[in-house]
């Protein structure tokens, strides 16, 4: 199913009104699909709700999730530090205009901030959505490559003196946790090889 059905069928869950849905789709394509966006974009998306779809079955909310995904890289600018608070808020004020219980609201702002710091949580949805978010670490040599070189285009602001030491601290930030992925399934599928994965990527920066 393409995005854009799948944000529909989410949506009519709580609300009839068609208009609304399109505008706020609308508003996702627009954000996804900026020029300056050569790795968060609709791809990352796709690749986040095939992880997810893949343990359904072990979601409780899947809604929320659903809506933390379209919403969690919503505002997305390399050079600020608070683009997950920039993104909570506003899937806050959308999911407010969808007529969804604010419990749900709160839920989906608190997994989009856990975006920021990857730290496990004890809502486990939030470490599948969390696990989803970071499985490019854990693909094929070619698809983490790609993804290396998609990342340096959008922090292409940074010459190489100051993003080379800043990639250097998240990657080892990686490499110090205790497991990179938070849930069982999907740290038995990705762990070792994220691991090898960064690894190179250090040596080579």
């Amino acid at each position: 199913m393409i995005l854009k059905e799948k944000f529909e069928i989410l949506c009519l869950n709580f609300t009839d009104n068609k208009n609304l849905i399109v505008n706020f789709w609308n508003e996702i394509e627009k954000k996804y699909s900026a020029e300056s966006r050569h790795y968060h974009n609709f791809r990352h998306l796709e690749n986040m709700f095939e992880e997810v779809e893949s343990v359904k079955a072990q979601i409780k909310n899947f809604n929320n999730v659903s809506f933390s995904i379209f919403y969690h890289d919503i505002i997305y600018d390399a050079s600020s530090k608070s683009n997950e608070e920039k993104s909570a808020e506003f899937s806050k004020k959308r999911l407010e205009d969808l007529n969804i219980a604010k419990e749900d609201i709160q839920k989906v702002y608190a997994q989009i901030l856990a975006t920021k710091s990857h730290q496990k949580s004890d809502d486990q949805d939030t470490n599948f959505l969390l696990d989803a978010d970071l499985s490019i670490l854990g693909k094929d040599n070619k698809a983490y490559l790609e993804y290396t070189k998609q990342i340096r285009k959008e922090y292409s602001i940074y010459p190489n003196f100051l993003y080379k030491p800043g990639r250097k601290k998240v990657l080892e930030h990686f490499l110090e946790l205790e497991s990179i992925f938070k849930t069982d399934f999907i740290k038995a599928k990705y762990e070792v090889q994220a691991r090898k994965n960064i690894e190179v990527e250090l040596r080579n920066l």
